[in-house]
């Protein structure tokens, strides 16, 4: 199953964008034995719409652009569920015995995502009540990525 990243915005070259790559880069090395691939980044351009409403159908329409038909999507959301690393990885692993064929992650943009969008979701997960910096979300959905591959195959970087 591919594993996909999703997001609205383009981040510049950075400790963030290093640390993203990094554990996307573990998780690549990983998950192969997982039966998980891709680990892939699309980076789509913030709408230029005047609207809020108009902004979010047209980043979302990007987003779901990136994905093939069939993939599983969890947005990122504040009003979503807050999951422990564990239940994280068990969605992912289930997602996989089931023969999805991608999981795909959505971070929207500034104004979030469209309910349009949000209806489609498989997962609307929370990192929780505060509000993070886009790029700081990315980092840390890449590093619950990573873990995930680590709790799936009983590596002992996940120690809870």
């Amino acid at each position: 199953m591919r594993i996909l990243i999703c997001c609205i915005g383009r981040m510049k070259a950075g400790a963030e964008r290093e640390l993203v790559a990094r554990y996307l880069d573990r998780a690549k090395a990983g998950g192969r034995a997982l039966g998980l691939s891709g680990f892939d980044v699309s980076e789509h351009a913030e709408s230029s719409a005047r609207r809020p409403e108009d902004r979010m159908a047209e980043e979302g329409g990007a987003l779901l652009s990136a994905v093939p038909p069939g993939a599983r999507l969890c947005l990122l959301d504040p009003r979503g569920k807050s999951l422990t690393s564990e239940d994280f990885a068990a969605r992912i692993g289930r997602e996989r015995d089931s023969g999805t064929g991608a999981f795909a992650c959505f971070i929207g943009g500034a104004d979030g995502l469209s309910p349009q969008v949000r209806e489609k979701a498989d997962l609307l997960l929370s990192f929780g009540a505060a509000t993070f910096p886009h790029q700081l979300v990315r980092v840390m959905l890449a590093e619950q990525i990573y873990r995930a591959t680590t709790i799936l195959s009983g590596h002992p970087y996940h120690r809870a």
